[in-house]
């Protein structure tokens, strides 16, 4: 989670680099990935017999991990510029994969039990883009 925290930074920076609004909107989709992940992370550190106490700092060291990745980010990509496409590529690219290969399967599956709670907020995240495309 660490590494995977770190490599947000850099992604974050990466947009920056690029566009302010192309920063926020990807520093906005990766908070809202990452609130439902470090509750996920915290509730294991809890059922592995850490106190709240500890679990929360754990959980914290590593979620910082993200302001050294956008540092980096910013001034390695800064002297890059020829990366920052495929960078952005690959980040895109690891959005889809998650989306399709672990998110949709979950929802079907859920589907399948007569729980239709997610397929509202997939919709609202879809007409979300597709307003931000419109209006940009």
């Amino acid at each position: 989670d660490t590494f995977h925290n770190f490599v947000d930074g850099v992604l974050i920076a990466t947009a920056f680099t690029q566009d302010l609004s192309l920063g926020l909107i990807t520093a906005a989709a990766i908070i809202a990935h990452e609130i439902p992940q470090e509750m996920g992370d915290y509730a294991i550190l809890l059922s592995s017999g850490l106190s709240r106490r500890q679990a929360l700092g754990w959980n914290l060291l590593s979620a910082l991990a993200t302001l050294p990745g956008a540092l980096l980010g910013y001034f390695m990509l800064s002297d890059m510029q020829g990366l920052v496409p495929h960078a952005l590529a690959i980040s895109a690219a690891s959005f889809l994969y998650i989306a399709l290969g672990d998110l949709l399967p979950r929802l079907h599956e859920q589907a399948d039990r007569g729980q239709r709670g997610q397929l509202p907020m997939l919709i609202l995240g879809i007409a979300t883009i597709l307003v931000i495309r419109l209006n940009h």
